[in-house]
């Protein structure tokens, strides 16, 4: 019986992801991409994530466990910069930020810090623009650094092992080589963020609250 040609894989782009996967800039450029989608939210740091996932079952390289360290440093590094931003320079600064959605998300994230911030900062990492607003909203409001941050510390990690995971198991579960596992697993991570997104909508999870909700209190 001839193997099937989605599990043949590419040769010429297999080899070419391999030798990303195998290159020292790997981990460099996927900290850059994680890092920059704290601020630009069209940047594919969490694709990126899970095709480096794929591709450290796949051909052996990166080792899992870096791919993830790196992923939850550069993501805690970003949402760092997010909260300094918000509390140097708040959130009347620059034109896109009175803008009328961009205003509803930063009333949505102050509502829900002051309520329960440790679980929004956690759901947040998990939907790119929430994330941004949740990170400057929160500097803005004077939310205390270290308790924070260690919040977004721990959520960064559980986002970068369950981005990465998800590409690991699709390099598992499908033959077919690095290219296989690689567009399998974004296409799957992608349809999950999807759900997600819906399911939260569904729930009122959306930008709802008064502008003038009181400031963050400490986390808890």
């Amino acid at each position: 019986m001839s193997t099937p040609a989605w599990d043949r894989g590419h040769p010429m782009v297999d080899d070419w992801l391999t030798g990303l996967a195998e290159s020292p800039w790997a981990l460099p450029l996927l900290a850059a991409l994680v890092f920059g989608d704290a601020f630009l939210v069209v940047l594919p740091g969490e694709t990126a994530v899970t095709a480096f996932g794929a591709l450290a079952v796949a051909t052996g390289h990166p080792f899992i466990v870096a791919v993830i360290l790196v992923a939850a440093l550069a993501a805690f590094a970003g949402d760092t910069c997010c909260y300094l931003i918000g509390r140097t320079v708040g959130l009347e600064r620059w034109r896109w930020m009175q803008q009328p959605k961009i205003r509803a998300a930063f009333d949505w994230a102050r509502a829900r810090l002051h309520r329960r911030a440790g679980a929004v900062v956690f759901t947040a990492r998990f939907i790119p623009f929430a994330r941004l607003a949740v990170n400057l909203v929160a500097g803005a409001s004077h939310v205390p650094a270290a308790r924070y941050l260690g919040v977004t510390g721990t959520a960064a990690l559980g986002w970068a092992a369950y981005q990465a995971l998800i590409g690991a198991a699709a390099a598992v579960l499908l033959p077919g080589g690095p290219i296989v596992a690689v567009l399998v697993s974004i296409v799957v991570a992608l349809a999950i963020g999807f759900v997600v997104d819906a399911a939260l909508a569904r729930r009122g999870v959306v930008p709802t609250a008064p502008a003038d909700t009181p400031p963050a209190d400490p986390l808890g």
